[in-house]
């Protein structure tokens, strides 16, 4: 296999699976009565059509790019990581509590409001890990049910001892954040904020990490074949703790720049509404685990979202026809992974909850 075969053939099954999506949605489109064209047209426009929608799209692929970026390192590292949503609720809420109450000039309130993010979500990862390491609890159902846990427990924060008592909304909600706290805007009067720089820095950071260090190439090598890194001294509880803390960092991460760059404030089901973690997931299983590639593919799925309001807006097409084109997608990206997970179980039924 040449460079340019072994380059590319990674490629061909989410550039299918695009393409399919993209073939689902026309018919969804048809179905609606709507114009094919013209619909993928407003779209486009939607998401990318002059510089407030362009910069809107990557202000909401922000935190899924974080997530994504979570979601794959732990992919790499052979486990699977569904709690994304709970540590990106717990980071936001770590953030937002830290911007209310912690004295100090702003730029250093809002530096410890990120860190405290990336430890509450590394933390509320680490839990699930420790679970599966010492009690052998499955990975797979213990971060998903954390998931419930943490937006309920939040969710009760939020509605009785930190609720915003200071104006006649009847909203779930911790008070707004002081300005002096927020993120910068990288261009004035739009909403993207530095949240999309920590993003893409971080997606270069783990390429790098991945490619260059040996940290790297035992995560890869645990993640590639448990059974041969065991034998070649990787210790597989600690990476999976690691792995965890690095991944939920990631996510907690998402929610505190989404906190301090665009909402201000914690509101009670704001993120879990807008699916980021999942999408997120969606991500990097569209890039194979790939960091720059979830970077691209969390910005195609955001462009499919705000690409779909334009759409509802400007059209008579419904705007979950880019949730159709984004269920289809993972359909064919499920596919892929399943098949790689049923052989992967095949040849090692012994090792845990790894995949």
């Amino acid at each position: 296999m040449n460079k340019w075969t072994k380059f590319t053939l990674p490629l061909l099954q989410p550039i299918a699976a695009i393409i399919v999506g993209l073939l689902a949605g026309a018919i969804a489109i048809m179905i609606a009565g709507g114009d094919i064209l013209q619909t993928y047209a407003e779209m486009w426009k939607g998401a990318f059509g002059g510089m407030y929608f362009f910069t809107n799209t990557l202000s909401r692929a922000t935190p899924i790019i974080l997530i994504g970026l979570g979601a794959a390192f732990a992919f790499r590292a052979g486990f699977f990581n569904l709690g994304a949503e709970g540590q990106m609720v717990f980071g936001a809420l770590a953030a937002a509590l830290v911007g209310l109450y912690m004295p100090g000039p702003g730029w250093l309130v809002c530096i410890v409001a990120i860190l405290a993010g990336v430890i509450a979500g590394g933390l509320w990862s680490v839990m699930a890990g420790y679970f599966d390491a010492r009690f052998r609890v499955n990975l797979l159902i213990s971060t998903l049910l954390l998931n419930y846990v943490a937006v309920l427990f939040a969710g009760y924060l939020v509605a009785y001892p930190l609720k915003d008592r200071s104006g006649s909304a009847a909203m779930a909600q911790s008070e707004m954040l002081d300005n002096s706290v927020w993120l910068p805007k990288l261009i004035s009067g739009m909403p993207l904020h530095v949240g999309f720089v920590l993003a893409v820095l971080a997606a270069l950071i783990i390429f790098v990490l991945l490619k260059r260090s040996v940290i790297g190439y035992e995560v890869r090598m645990l993640g590639g074949n448990p059974l041969f890194a065991l034998f070649g001294g990787v210790k597989r509880g600690p990476m999976m703790l690691g792995a965890m803390f690095f991944s939920g960092g990631l996510a907690g991460l998402g929610g505190a720049v989404e906190i301090l760059g665009s909402q201000y404030r914690y509101i009670d089901g704001a993120l879990s509404t807008a699916d980021y973690a999942w999408t997120g997931i969606m991500a990097a299983l569209l890039a194979g685990s790939h960091p720059i590639g979830t970077l691209i593919a969390s910005i195609f799925l955001a462009a499919l979202q705000t690409g779909g309001m334009g759409v509802e807006r400007n059209t008579e097409v419904p705007l979950e026809v880019g949730a159709i084109i984004q269920a289809v997608l993972i359909l064919f990206i499920s596919a892929r992974f399943t098949y790689s997970f049923l052989k992967r179980r095949k040849g090692n039924k012994s090792d845990g909850t790894a995949v």
